[in-house]
């Protein structure tokens, strides 16, 4: 593996002249490192809660529900 150090404007330089779908592909590679770091944040906060003794499939559906809405991904 060879490594180029270059600034973040000529990064963006390069992917600004890809075609649209090399540009779809980085912006989904983006993307998914920012889904992995929500959802490792998201497990972090769940394990430093209490345990609940009993929780309904309602209420479980209920809490997916807000954490979509609250997301910048909605």
């Amino acid at each position: 593996m060879v490594s180029i150090p270059i600034t973040l404007q000529q990064l963006i330089t390069a992917v600004q002249q890809l075609q649209p779908d090399e540009r779809a592909k980085v912006a989904r590679a983006l993307i998914q490192i920012d889904l992995r770091s929500d959802l490792t944040a998201l497990i972090q906060e769940l394990y430093a809660e209490p345990p609940v003794n009993e929780i309904t499939d309602d209420e479980i559906r209920a809490e997916i529900k807000a954490a979509i809405a609250n997301s910048t991904y909605a």
